[in-house]
């Protein structure tokens, strides 16, 4: 979580993190923190830059934004560029975006089937920019929302990298299904995340593929600490949206955020994220996500504890797990 750490902290954590185990890096992209206590928010793209230089494994924002302040033709290229300097490494995930990042440019901010037609645009923007460029030819664009002049990336590497769309919306799945590489979502109800699989299964199906082929990943938050006082404490302090039971996309200003997050109680994170000193329980909880189907699943510990936690859970928890 950029919005948590100064940009070279998030790195070492990471460089950290794969020394105990760990074989990949999601990182968010955000303008703003989601509460001034959090007091980060750096430039997801050069932060990404330096992680793919000092780790191996597989590294990608979690769900970057190509439709407000940010032309799907530069994060086509930024994203190309990434994956031309650490080739089967980098992957592209998409979001809908949220007015708290967004906003900031002064546009307006549409509701919520608008900004997800907008993100499904963008995609077809970024692949289009991929496949041209990877044959050698210009591409153009003329659609409700983009314009793009006959163009094409310079910088390709031999293959484009995987778009994975975020989504905790069963239509949104389906379509991702439809026209994607794959799916993020975060945690929360199985019910709930059973139906969004079985939705961008319906949507893979519909366009000729295979969804047991294409990457289902999860973003999983968490709060581990030395005791179950302290793992609360990080919770409620750090990463109160964890227990925010209402939607947020509309909410504009980290200060708005902090005056919500004053109503967060310990009972509000039961069923969104386990919030526990027992490694065992976190286990379980990896397990379970596991269990569903997911391919790969990036924990987020909202306390700033992350080395003892990174070491804990290289040592007491990853070898537990089954594939």
């Amino acid at each position: 979580m950029l919005e948590q750490f100064p940009p070279s902290d998030a790195v070492g954590f990471a460089a950290l993190a794969e020394r105990h185990g760990f074989s990949g890096v999601m990182a968010t992209d955000h303008f703003q923190p989601w509460v001034p206590r959090q007091g980060q928010s750096s430039h997801v793209w050069s932060v990404l830059g330096a992680i793919g230089e000092r780790t191996r494994g597989d590294f990608g924002p979690g769900a970057t934004t190509p439709t407000f302040r940010t032309h799907p033709a530069v994060v086509a290229q930024a994203s190309a560029t990434l994956a031309a300097m650490h080739p089967g490494r980098h992957w592209l995930g998409i979001g809908s975006g949220e007015a708290l990042n967004e906003h900031i440019v002064g546009q307006y901010w549409p509701e919520a089937p608008e900004r997800i037609n907008r993100m499904f645009e963008a995609i077809d923007v970024i692949r289009k920019l991929f496949t041209a460029s990877l044959a050698g030819r210009d591409v153009r664009h003329a659609g409700p929302n983009f314009k793009l002049e006959s163009t094409r990336l310079w910088t390709m590497p031999a293959k484009a990298p995987e778009i994975l769309v975020a989504t905790a919306g069963p239509v949104t799945a389906r379509r991702a299904g439809a026209v994607a590489d794959g799916l993020i979502t975060t945690s929360g109800p199985i019910e709930r995340i059973e139906a969004l699989l079985a939705r961008f299964r319906e949507g893979a199906r519909e366009s000729g593929r295979d969804a047991t082929r294409m990457p289902k990943v999860l973003q999983l938050h968490l709060s581990w600490a030395a005791t179950d006082e302290e793992a609360m404490r990080n919770a409620l302090l750090e990463w109160p949206i964890g227990g925010m039971r209402f939607g947020r996309s509309d909410i504009r200003s980290p200060f708005e955020f902090e005056q919500l997050a004053r109503t967060v109680r310990p009972e509000d994170f039961t069923g969104s994220m386990v919030v526990s000193a027992d490694p065992e329980r976190h286990r379980a909880e990896i397990q379970r996500h596991l269990d569903l189907g997911f391919d790969r699943i990036y924990l987020h510990n909202v306390g700033r504890n992350q080395a003892d936690w990174i070491e804990a859970f290289g040592r007491e928890v990853l070898p537990g797990l089954r594939a």
